[in-house]
């Protein structure tokens, strides 16, 4: 039998609906009101705050009439689970991929992912990220609009479906990492405001009021997320959450919120005996998220690395838009990839400031790189990824420095064979007005970047979300054949070669000349040659550093005394004998 409760701290009177009838609530301290009576799990129920119409429950565990509908309770005992015995790898020898629930599958749902995590497992993937799957507004989103925070978007199977998925995942070996969305909650469907000062009076973020982490009534605040992080750690089974954009919080407290967040899932971890991850997003370059707690860190065990990201995309694409302007040599890359930022305290043009903190004595291993992720493909007006940007050759090459760096290699979905399928940014927003705001505001984005607004797709419409939708039989098409084939070689010369996942960043060697476009990079007895100019040419070596090839990216490479001939966008992996 589940217990009804919620916090109020402000209000008057609280009552449940159920059914026909309201059922008033006893006020409890702490500004918590609660139903005596325990009601059976199903049951449909939602609040009433002081004598207004009726609102779901803010720890919703289910919502199956969508976020305006009434909540339903959830036995989280009653799932049969079968991974009693699962331990999750470590994220450090990790392969992670990145993928939307609704998007990775024709059709849409967690049982749509299961019905596709063979593939992975043959790719050698080791960890999947899962898009936010907490409730939004409408069919299809991308999840970061979520206010249903504790309930299994229903139209990718809710509850029961969220569970098989994360078993059918453990039961092949892969651990499950979900991306969860703090910062800010959607516009439609929002009622936190009803019940408490959810929110700051004296903050803002970039979608708003930003969320109330430092001011009065911010303990119980603090706490709601913290609960929600513990409910997917404890009840969904997951293995580990990316946390959304943690530059956006505002917190001045002693101990910041992701310090707590960070104490209490380790408390967890004590508890149960599994191992847990948090991953943090965040533009700050600041080591102190992943520093440990008693070195002074927030303690987060890893977080993505944009600059690695950025450095790399500026090189393989010549792009200098916005932040890109700060990337674009060679140079760049090397440092991010010796340095795990590339700006550590250098002066930022694009920001016009001092930009990021050294990061001392850290391994590289936490940190996540990669070529492409949800944001750097569907931020783009046509959601083009890499592979659009610069074709197959140039792509096999970028992939190769990914999983050369120090960092933990993560994908995103369809990059491992070069998907034809754009990752566009869709919604489907119920509330008309919304929708027309938000298709406006789209086309708004990009008339700085010269795009027609009529070019611009409509993110309200079912063909911007279809069009993004993973065409699976590709894999057995050129050039993703091909394209797949050198991910697994890539993946698999990874796991083999301890060197290439030793995370300590002074044992990197790198050289380049960025007039030649050829950069060197040395692991250990393991060297990556890339030449990423439009011509023939010779890569240099040292005599001492010839041996034999590993893997080539393109037919027509030589490797000779003086070094290694290669032909354009390519790449060649060495081993040494000495």
């Amino acid at each position: 039998m589940n217990p009804i409760r919620v916090w109020a701290p402000t209000a008057k009177t609280v009552a449940a609906r159920i059914g026909e009838s309201i059922i008033p609530l006893d006020e409890a301290p702490g500004g918590w009101w609660r139903l005596l009576q325990p009601v059976p799990p199903g049951t449909d129920y939602a609040f009433v705050i002081d004598g207004q119409s009726p609102v779901p429950d803010p720890r919703s565990p289910q919502l199956p009439y969508g976020i305006h509908g009434p909540s339903r309770t959830v036995d989280h005992m009653a799932f049969a689970w079968q991974d009693a015995k699962w331990q999750a790898p470590p994220l450090s020898s990790g392969i992670v991929y990145e993928l939307h629930t609704g998007t990775f599958s024709e059709k849409g749902t967690f049982d749509g992912v299961i019905d596709h995590l063979d593939a992975l497992c043959n790719l050698g993937i080791t960890h999947i990220e899962l898009m936010p799957v907490n409730s939004f507004s409408g069919a299809r989103g991308w999840g970061y609009d979520g206010v249903g925070l504790w309930a299994p978007q229903e139209s990718y199977g809710g509850p029961d479906g969220m569970k098989r998925l994360v078993d059918a995942c453990h039961g092949r070996g892969l651990a499950v990492i979900l991306d969860v969305v703090y910062n800010h909650l959607g516009p439609e469907g929002n009622y936190l405001a009803h019940f408490g000062p959810y929110f700051a009076d004296h903050y803002t973020s970039p979608w708003g009021k930003a969320v109330n982490l430092d001011g009065p009534y911010s303990y119980e605040v603090r706490r709601f997320f913290i609960d929600n992080a513990l409910m997917w750690l404890r009840d969904y089974h997951v293995d580990g959450l990316r946390i959304d954009a943690v530059h956006a919080f505002v917190d001045i407290s002693a101990i910041h919120f992701l310090e707590e967040m960070a104490c209490a899932v380790r408390r967890l971890e004590a508890e149960t005996g599994r191992h847990l991850v948090l991953i943090a997003e965040s533009d700050l370059n600041d080591p102190r998220i992943v520093k440990p707690v008693e070195s002074g860190g927030y303690g987060l065990d890893a977080q993505w690395s944009d600059d690695f990201h950025h450095a790399l995309h500026a090189v393989l694409t010549g792009e200098k838009d916005g932040y890109y302007s700060d990337f674009g040599k060679l140079g760049d890359l090397a440092r991010a990839l010796e340095s795990g930022f590339a700006y550590d305290g250098r002066y930022s043009g694009f920001r016009k400031r001092i930009h990021g903190r050294p990061v001392c004595g850290l391994s590289g291993n936490r940190f996540l790189g990669y070529i492409q992720n949800h944001d750097q493909i569907g931020n783009r007006a046509l959601g083009e990824r890499i592979g659009h940007l610069v074709g197959p050759d140039r792509l096999k090459v970028g992939a190769a420095i990914v999983f050369f760096a120090p960092f933990v290699p993560m994908l995103f979905q369809g990059e491992e064979w070069g998907a034809s399928t754009p990752f566009m940014y869709f919604t489907g927003h119920q509330d008309p007005d919304l929708g027309e705001a938000v298709r406006n505001g789209r086309c708004r984005e990009f008339e700085s970047f010269g795009w027609r607004p009529e070019d611009v797709p409509d993110p309200q419409a079912v063909e911007t979300f279809e069009k993004s939708i993973l065409q699976w039989n590709e894999t057995e098409q050129e050039p993703h054949r091909s394209i797949l084939k050198w991910y697994r070689q890539l993946i698999t010369l990874r796991k083999q070669v301890p060197d290439l996942k030793d995370g300590r960043m002074d044992r990197i060697r790198i050289r380049w000349d960025d007039s030649a476009r050829w950069l060197l990079i040395e692991r250990g007895r393991h060297l990556l040659a890339c030449n990423l100019s439009k011509a023939r040419q010779l890569v240099p070596l040292s005599a001492e550093k010839t041996g034999f090839l590993v893997l080539c990216s393109a037919d027509g490479i030589e490797c000779r005394a003086d070094g290694l001939l290669l032909p354009p966008d390519s790449a060649a992996i060495t081993h040494s004998v000495f």
